[in-house]
């Protein structure tokens, strides 16, 4: 009767880490996942206000007096 236990837990075990397929498919929404946050960080950083900032501070670091 353990044996017969022990054996329906090993294929349960073992049904449960089996992932066939999965793994293309979380590759997937994890690549437009990252497409869509690089474009809105793109949008982001090529916006006004941040490109006024960003050349404000190259700016000032270039200007400095040592």
């Amino acid at each position: 009767m353990a044996q017969r236990m022990m054996g329906w837990m090993r294929g349960v075990i073992r049904r449960a880490r089996a992932d066939g397929g999965m793994t293309t498919s979380e590759y997937a929404v994890g690549t437009i996942a990252a497409c869509a946050l690089a474009a809105v960080l793109y949008k982001v950083v090529t916006s006004a206000p941040v490109v006024a900032a960003l050349q404000s501070v190259i700016t000032g670091a270039l200007d400095a007096k040592a």
